[in-house]
C-alpha cells in the first residue's frame, strides 16, 4: 500500500461515540455526564438564548443591525411557516416555531465551524426530543380543539373515503399522523447531518492525505476545493433542514386543528 494511502484514516461510526469529560452517574442501567455531545447541545441554548437577549433586551424603534437581523428572521417564520401552514391562529404557535427553527438551525451550524465540525443533530437522541415535543403539541391541539374521539375520528377517518375503504384507512391514518409523524421528523433531520459529517470528513482528511506528498499531491487542491463546495451546501442545507423541520409541525398543527368537512 502506497504510503499517503496508509495514512489515511477514513471516518467512522466511532466519530459519534464520545467519552466523559470527569464524573459520570447511571441512572437505570443509562450513563449521564457532560461529554462533546452534551457540550454542543449546551452550547446551542447558550448561543440560543444569547442571540435573542442581545438582539431584544432593549428593542429600538429604529432597530441596530442585530435586531434588524433577528426581527427579519422572526417574520421569516411567521410569513413563510406559521401563518401559510396555521392560518389566523399561527400567531399562538410562533414562540414554538421560532424556537425550533432558531435552535436546530444553530445547532446545524456547528457542523462547519472549524474545530467543531460536528452537530449534535447527527445523533438521534436530540432530533427525537425535539420531534417529541411537535408530537405533543399537535395532538394536545388537536384534542383540545375536537376532543379526544372527535380527534381520532379527525385522524382516522377522512371525508369523502369511501365506506367499505374507511376500516383500512383508519388504520393507515393512525399510524402515519400518530406513530411515524415523530419518526420521519426526527430521521430526516439525523440522517441529513449524519451523512454530511462524513462528507466533510471524507473530503478535508483526504486533503490532507493527498498532499503529504508524491504524485497525489496534484489531487489536493481539487479535494480541498470540493471540500469548500461542500461547507457551503451544508450551511444551505442547515437553514433548509430547520426550515423543513418547523414548517412541518406548523402543517401538523394546522392539520389538528383543521375543522371537519
Amino acid at each position: 500500500m502506497p504510503p499517503v494511502l496508509a495514512q489515511f484514516h477514513p471516518p467512522t461510526t466511532k466519530d459519534f461515540v464520545w467519552p466523559c469529560w470527569g464524573p459520570s452517574f447511571e441512572i437505570g442501567g443509562v450513563t449521564f455526564c457532560m461529554n462533546f455531545i452534551f457540550f454542543l447541545v449546551l452550547l446551542t441554548v447558550i448561543a440560543f438564548l444569547l442571540l435573542f437577549f442581545l438582539a431584544f433586551r432593549r428593542p429600538k424603534v429604529v432597530p441596530g443591525k442585530l435586531q434588524s437581523l433577528m426581527e427579519v428572521g422572526v417574520q421569516f417564520v411567521r410569513e413563510n411557516i406559521a401563518v401559510p401552514m396555521i392560518g389566523a391562529d399561527g400567531d399562538r404557535f410562533l414562540p414554538l416555531l421560532v424556537t425550533l427553527f432558531f435552535f436546530i438551525f444553530l445547532g446545524n451550524l456547528l457542523e462547519v465551524i472549524p474545530g467543531i465540525n460536528f452537530s449534535a443533530n447527527s445523533r438521534i437522541a436530540f432530533p427525537l426530543v425535539l420531534a417529541a415535543i411537535a408530537w405533543v403539541t399537535y395532538n394536545a391541539v388537536g384534542v383540545r380543539k375536537h376532543g379526544f374521539f372527535g380527534y381520532l375520528k379527525h385522524v382516522m377517518f377522512p371525508p369523502g373515503a369511501p365506506g367499505w375503504l374507511k376500516p383500512l384507512l383508519a388504520v393507515i391514518e393512525f399510524f402515519t399522523q400518530i406513530v411515524i409523524r415523530p419518526v420521519t421528523l426526527s430521521v430526516r433531520l439525523a440522517a441529513n447531518f449524519l451523512a454530511g459529517h462524513f462528507l466533510l470528513a471524507v473530503f478535508f482528511l483526504g486533503t490532507i492525505a493527498l498532499l503529504q506528498g508524491g504524485f497525489t499531491i496534484i489531487f489536493g487542491p481539487f479535494a480541498f476545493a470540493i471540500a469548500i463546495v461542500m461547507v457551503g451546501f451544508e450551511i444551505f442545507v442547515a437553514i433548509l433542514q430547520a426550515f423543513i423541520f418547523a414548517i412541518l409541525t406548523a402543517s401538523y398543527i394546522g392539520g389538528a386543528m383543521a375543522e371537519e368537512h
